[in-house]
């Protein structure tokens, strides 16, 4: 049990302390075009091997601190049993909504930057969203509320397309926060490059806050957490970084382009860039 505790203090200190890692993935204002369209980095190797290395320590004790977050004492708090649902919604749907009213408000008022940040931040939830709905399709791995003898090692090929009690891994929930968190850290880096110490841990930390009530409603195992933490992480790092990289994709080009200009008789939407 102890060592189930501990291990679990170690997984919130390794995904809030990940951000430290994404830090510098996205081109600054400045920067040469050759470094603003290199879309992979040294760094991804980094950040991708702490993922990976705090994944496989995850496996072995699943079980231990699933079992630890629904004894009586856990379970019995009712401030974090509401407060675990209301992070969740955030999440999703939250980050969709958020993101989608975000680009509608920064076009209908012309602010540019809130517009783009919207647009990168439900790009990104749905890269990992998409990533994360095949690979849970594909693993089939049961919810830790489905095994009765709680077990974190129930694989099946396949399974996860059928039956969502099937689609434990990875967390989407969690992958959504972690797209999100990594967008607004990566766009603040270009807009206030000497506040990003602020803005990455309160991002990160409010992600693995998703992560950890996905664990404590045992909707999650600490492993699906982390793997979702990294493709969130990923997903919302690349769209930033190719998005401005190559500011004249279609996406960007078409959605942030377009401009609705009134006339005399109705109005016309015109591409401004």
């Amino acid at each position: 049990m102890a060592r189930g505790v501990a291990l679990f203090g170690a997984l919130v200190v390794a995904l809030t302390s990940m951000s430290s890692i994404a830090r510098g993935q996205t081109p600054m204002r400045g920067d040469s075009i050759h470094a603003a369209q290199t879309l992979f980095t040294w760094r991804d190797g980094v950040l991708a091997a702490a993922f990976a290395g705090t994944t496989i320590v995850m496996f072995p004790i699943d079980r231990a601190t699933a079992r630890r977050l629904q004894d009586s004492t856990a379970q019995a708090n009712r401030f974090f049993k509401n407060a675990s649902r209301d992070v969740q919604y955030v999440a999703d749907p939250g980050s969709i909504v958020i993101g989608v009213s975000m680009y509608g408000v920064g076009r209908v008022l012309h602010w540019a930057d809130f517009a783009d940040l919207g647009l990168h931040g439900t790009e990104a939830v749905v890269v990992s969203g998409t990533m994360t709905a095949l690979i849970k399709g594909f693993a089939g791995r049961s919810r830790p509320y489905v095994s009765s003898d709680t077990n974190p090692h129930d694989f099946r090929l396949g399974r996860g397309f059928t039956s969502g009690g099937y689609a434990s891994f990875p967390s989407g929930h969690t992958s959504a926060a972690f797209a999100a968190a990594a967008v607004v850290t990566s766009e603040s880096q270009r807009w206030w490059p000497h506040r990003t110490w602020l803005v990455a841990p309160a991002m990160y930390g409010g992600a693995t806050l998703v992560g950890l009530s996905r664990m404590y409603n045992n909707a999650q195992w600490a492993s699906d957490v982390v793997l979702g933490a990294a493709i969130g992480t990923f997903s919302g790092i690349k769209v930033v970084r190719y998005s401005h990289g190559h500011s004249n994709n279609v996406i960007d080009r078409t959605l942030l382009g377009l401009r609705v200009v009134p006339l005399a008789d109705g109005f016309a939407i015109v591409l401004s860039r």
